[in-house]
């Protein structure tokens, strides 16, 4: 039980460590529509909808599971368009967490 703990803690400690520029690149790579925003410190996506029922419900879905990492994006909605941004503000860059997080996005916008 206590080694469950500890290595649960352990990975939240890893997933919001500041990722290598390699790194990124190569998660980008695998992250269709993502890419690196002029600060250096950021990924970002537009992502387009047929309507504005479906980016709010794109926004609900997104949301429930941000809530469940912890781990909030930075957005933005006009109509059909969802712009979003993501970093981990405590790390200072991208880490793990905004991989995953936007590895869910891309599922989810289908």
């Amino acid at each position: 039980m206590v080694r469950a703990r500890f290595e649960i803690a352990w990975e939240i400690i890893m997933t919001r460590e500041k990722l290598s520029k390699d790194a990124i690149a190569a998660a980008l790579a695998e992250l269709g529509g993502w890419s690196l925003a002029a600060d250096g410190a950021s990924i970002r996506r537009s992502f387009v909808f047929r309507n504005f029922s479906e980016a709010f419900a794109f926004m609900t879905r997104v949301a429930l599971a941000a809530e469940k990492m912890d781990h909030h994006p930075d957005w933005s909605n006009v109509y059909k368009t969802v712009d979003v941004t993501l970093n981990t503000h405590d790390a200072g860059g991208v880490t793990a967490l905004d991989i995953a997080l936007a590895k869910k996005m891309n599922g989810f916008a289908g």
